[in-house]
């Protein structure tokens, strides 16, 4: 079994898209006509109109409760699009203690993404705490 795609509700769906399109580096699979899809390496960010899709009365877009985590092959310039993107940085980069090069920005809707550097990724199965 494996993840394959995430829903990010969105108040603004061209905002996001460019937003996403700059920050990952891609473009956006628009074949349905309420939903973006950015595919990264087998896993799917879809973009979802929330004004279209919101299941019900209408209601404000909810950002995630915790990040949203992509990793990266330049995470130096993934910060430097983030920042051209008018990202919240919310951390800049650092180590973490589990050894990964990562920062956290925010999205326009306010959904919490972590960028983590590819040669750094921490995916669990023990580490060195010590």
């Amino acid at each position: 079994m494996r993840a394959f795609r995430i829903a990010l509700p969105t108040s603004d769906l061209e905002r996001s898209r460019s937003f996403y399109e700059q920050v990952l580096d891609t473009e956006a699979d628009d074949t349905v006509p309420s939903r973006l899809y950015l595919h990264c390496d087998g896993f799917i960010v879809a973009l979802i109109d929330w004004a279209i899709e919101n299941h019900g009365e209408p209601s404000p877009v909810r950002p995630l409760p915790d990040n949203l985590y992509f990793a990266t092959e330049d995470l130096d310039a993934t910060l430097a699009r983030a920042m051209d993107a008018q990202a919240e940085i919310t951390s800049p980069i650092q180590v973490m203690p589990w050894g990964e090069r990562s920062f956290y920005c925010t999205d326009p809707d306010g959904h919490p993404l972590c960028f983590v550097d590819q040669d750094t990724l921490f995916l669990g199965r023990g580490a060195d705490w010590g």
